[in-house]
């Protein structure tokens, strides 16, 4: 009786303890969390009861969670959001490099499904889409209100299987539909070969698991071909809407002998991140000029910042997107994930590029197309049909001045003007191939190297170097 009445008393104490425990942690818990942020979660669920309760057809808790976690990462900013089971894998797939579906970059612009760019040798670059154009309808589904997670699943599919596109296109004057026979897209990340004269040219389509090895194999056959007397470097940036980090710094590395790449800056500790180059025994300082434009974002804004910065390079083309924000994906228990935005990155110099982009050292813009180049007829040429980070909703900015002037090349930032080129080759059927004045300016450029760096050292303006050049080739 007396052990019965003592082993009563020690399972009361322990209930009693358990019960200090816990509501120890749940104090806890609630002093991490504001009254605010209660009093809103309140506020959210007192609305999803309602929605469940009175809704015209029964809606799961599921779906109805799905759809304010996706509304709430949309909220955030243009690159963060939430990724379904489904939206999760097909994102791992792709940074392997295949996956089916269009080939096509897009975004919401003004509230409309926009076109950002096609990617190259894929079924909507086949199909002659073009950047700036609005998808009005999936099939037979309007668009308008459709979130972009939405969109990209609509657009995703087994190899074969067809999908009509209806687009707006500025200056047609009706809407017009394409129908695309979905592929498996792998995307060939580094695409190179041997110019004349003993120039190397090297594109990188997109950052992707192995890009960083694909530039060291088409730079070891450079070498080999040349017999180790490589006149110089044509690095192709343009369209390229960015990927893995740790293959941009790669790819850097490849160009560079020490120095900062790149370095992020976020909230939390392991946040604050700096990628360096190492030295090289063997590292062979060969002129290299970089090309970008209104498509090259994210990972290509670090590649070409850290070049630039660096003096390793010089940068031809047009103003980048300015994307210089950082995002991690975070898997979540029910294999769902989060693509978050963390942090920002920044050049060696310091410059934070988000909402701005990179300003080339030499600007030069591809020719307006003409009527008779459009595919689609009736059309007219649109003046500024590139998207940068600025036209999207929600984008925060840098913290610069619109007026600062860029530090690495002392020009104020201007959103450029050009039409996104996609490197040297005719686009679908096009039996000619058209002329690429941005490489053969980088060519020309190569060619008469050492008379542009002596321009440079005197601080002449970019259009004396540009004038002089010029004269130069026309002598020659």
């Amino acid at each position: 009786m007396i052990k019965r009445h003592r082993w009563s008393i020690t399972v009361a104490v322990s209930l009693v303890a358990c019960f200090l425990v816990l509501q120890e942690v749940a104090v806890r818990r609630a002093q991490a969390l504001s009254n605010d942020t209660y009093q809103e979660l309140d506020t959210f669920a007192s609305v999803l009861a309602i929605v469940q309760k009175n809704y015209v057809e029964p809606v799961s808790t599921k779906r109805l969670i799905d759809g304010a976690i996706t509304g709430m990462l949309a909220s955030l900013d243009p690159h963060s959001a939430y990724l379904t089971p489904d939206l999760y894998r097909d994102l791992e797939v792709e940074t392997r490099g295949s996956f089916g579906g269009l080939g096509i970059e897009i975004t919401i612009k003004n509230g409309a499904l926009t076109v950002v760019a096609p990617i190259e040798d894929t079924p909507a670059y086949r199909a002659g889409l073009k950047a700036g154009d609005q998808i009005i309808k999936i099939d037979d589904d309007f668009t308008k209100d459709m979130s972009l997670t939405e969109a990209v699943k609509r657009m995703r599919g087994p190899k074969g299987s067809k999908i009509k596109l209806t687009l707006h296109r500025k200056d047609v004057p009706e809407l017009f539909t394409v129908t695309l026979a979905r592929d498996v897209i792998k995307i060939q990340s580094v695409k190179s070969k041997m110019l004349d004269g003993g120039y190397g040219y090297i594109r990188v389509t997109t950052f992707q698991e192995n890009t960083g090895e694909g530039v060291e194999k088409a730079i070891d056959g450079f070498e080999a071909k040349s017999h180790g007397k490589l006149k110089g470097i044509v690095f192709d940036l343009r369209d390229n809407p960015g990927g893995l980090l740790n293959q941009a710094v790669k790819v850097s590395d490849d160009f560079l002998d020490g120095g900062l790449i790149v370095y992020t800056q976020g909230r939390e500790e392991n946040q604050q991140q700096k990628y360096f180059s190492h030295k090289k025994q063997d590292f062979v300082d060969y002129p290299m000029v970089v090309l970008v434009n209104g498509g090259s974002a994210s990972a290509s804004e670090i590649v070409a910042g850290a070049l630039q910065d660096q003096k390793r390079a010089v940068i031809l083309g047009t103003q980048t997107f300015g994307k210089g924000s950082v995002q991690t994906i975070l898997p979540l228990d029910d294999h769902s994930a989060l693509r978050l935005t963390t942090a920002r990155y920044y050049t060696p110099t310091g410059r934070s590029i988000q909402a701005v982009g990179i300003t080339p050292d030499i600007d030069v813009e591809l020719p307006k197309e003409t009527l008779a180049s459009l595919t689609q007829q009736g059309a007219e040429f649109d003046e500024n049909p590139e998207i940068h980070e600025s036209d999207l909703p929600h984008h925060f900015q840098n913290g610069q001045k619109k007026n600062d002037k860029n530090p690495a090349t002392g020009a104020a930032a201007a959103p450029g003007t050009e039409k996104g080129d996609k490197g040297p080759g005719a686009k679908g059927a096009k039996a000619k191939e058209e002329k690429d004045v941005q490489l053969d300016r980088a060519i020309d450029i190569l060619k008469h190297w050492n008379t542009f760096k002596l321009q440079l050292a005197k601080g002449e303006s970019q259009s004396a170097v540009s004038e002089g050049d010029s004269a130069k080739s026309k002598g020659d």
